[in-house]
């Protein structure tokens, strides 16, 4: 919806992370893409085909939950964009930013930041950095 939550993802992943690791911000919208660039996102693309092609690529995808569901962000997630997501061998980190109707039982109410923390901290125990 403008990068907020990719945006503060990127940085935080640019601090946490090897610099040969490279970070691709793929946005739904190029408010979004932009947002990841400027936080140091080595490569952006915007739009349904750009995330369809490069989740395929991906080692790890991470984002909102909503990723995940069909014409979520007002539409801006399609049925294509959420049939690559899954069917991308990557490891999906989901951070649980949900829709408003919906609910997933047994998560502990986090803020934001820790929520993108604890994101971070999969992702580089999936690279095997450490904790």
């Amino acid at each position: 919806m403008g990068g907020g939550v990719g945006s503060r993802l990127v940085s935080l992943l640019k601090e946490e992370l090897p610099p040969d690791i490279e970070i691709f911000g793929l946005g739904t919208n190029a408010l979004a893409t932009a947002a990841m660039l400027k936080k140091g996102a080595n490569k952006g693309a915007t739009g349904e085909n750009a995330i369809v092609v490069n989740v395929q690529k991906a080692d790890i995808v991470v984002g909102a939950l909503s990723i995940a569901i069909p014409n979520e962000l007002f539409g801006e997630v399609t049925t294509k964009m959420v049939e690559a997501i899954s069917n991308s061998n990557a490891i999906k980190v989901l951070i649980p930013i949900m829709p408003d109707n919906y609910r997933i039982v047994a998560l502990e109410d986090k803020p934001l930041l820790l929520q993108l923390k604890e994101a971070v901290d999969r992702i580089k125990k999936e690279l095997k950095l450490g904790s």
